[in-house]
């Protein structure tokens, strides 16, 4: 799949504004973090739940585009010295850090709004059917709004220095972090032209995939190195976050995590070997380090 990730690098090249182009300096920040490395989850995910339900890859272009510079515009503002309060991002200095608190935040609206404006575009760029082009910008919408991504952030700021019962913590991470994969996943789906009975399968993988993401997120916390992570540990510690080695210890969040990869596969489980690349994310999430 290094392939795929170099793929989208290619693709989020293109997609953003040069930073030659007026206002030079927002979109150089633009350009700063999102493509400044990392996994590419969300855009691999995409991909390969396109290829899973039959479809071709190539159709996911402006998705790929689009999930990625939302994830980098929720990175540059949960960054923030109101919100996490990170200086390293990525392994180099966060968006804010060099470019000043109000640009970053502008950096983020601006990658945010051209993320919708690439998905508009899709039946002129891409002769995907307006039908289909709504049905993915509602799901991107719904997965990064209130009712999602955003929403998961305020409910998260709230929980600071509470002990959170496990019910509360999982639906903090299921809006904050499950529901932009949970679109990823379900906007390439329906790209590759999923049916029904597919598309909730494809969903079932979401819900295991985003819960064992976040708990391997809190577990690096933990134990990872700045160095490999490429951003500062024990933030959620010093923040007075509830996590789920602090709630389960962490033997018992390495289990949890196991149980929803496994529940990643039981999802895939009517599939053919054109899931296999969902089935391989599904288990790099237990072998991680970063």
């Amino acid at each position: 799949m290094k392939d795929w990730i170099s793929e989208v690098e290619a693709i989020l090249d293109q997609a953003l504004p040069s930073a030659e182009t007026v206002p030079e300096l927002l979109h150089e920040a633009m350009r700063y973090s999102t493509l400044g490395g990392g996994k590419r989850l969300r855009a691999l995910l995409t991909m390969a739940a396109c290829v899973a339900v039959g479809g071709n890859r190539e159709d996911t272009a402006a998705l790929v585009a689009a999930v990625e510079m939302v994830h980098a515009y929720s990175l540059i503002h949960d960054d923030l010295p109101c919100m996490d309060d990170d200086h390293l991002r990525r392994g180099k200095p966060t968006n804010h850090i060099v470019y000043g608190e109000a640009n970053a935040v502008l950096a983020g609206d601006a990658l945010l709004t051209e993320a919708f404006a690439v998905l508009a575009k899709m039946p002129e760029t891409m002769g995907i059917s307006a039908e289909t082009t709504a049905l993915v910008i509602s799901e991107l919408a719904q997965g990064a709004g209130s009712r999602g991504m955003v929403g998961g952030q305020v409910m998260d700021i709230a929980g600071e220095g509470q002990d959170l019962d496990s019910e509360t913590l999982r639906t903090i991470h299921d809006h904050k972090t499950g529901a932009l994969i949970r679109a990823a996943l379900r906007g390439g789906a329906l790209l590759g032209g999923a049916h029904p009975e597919q598309l909730e399968q494809i969903t079932r993988y979401a819900q295991g995939f985003g819960l064992a993401f976040q708990i391997t997120d809190d577990i690096l916390d933990e134990v990872g190195q700045t160095e490999q992570l490429g951003k500062t540990t024990k933030s959620d510690q010093r923040l007075g976050k509830q996590t789920y080695p602090r709630l389960y210890g962490l033997e018992g969040a390495k289990e949890m995590a196991r149980l929803c990869v496994e529940e990643c596969h039981s999802a895939l489980q009517d599939f053919s070997q054109d899931a296999d690349y969902l089935r391989e994310l599904a288990t790099f999430i237990l072998q991680r380090d970063h």
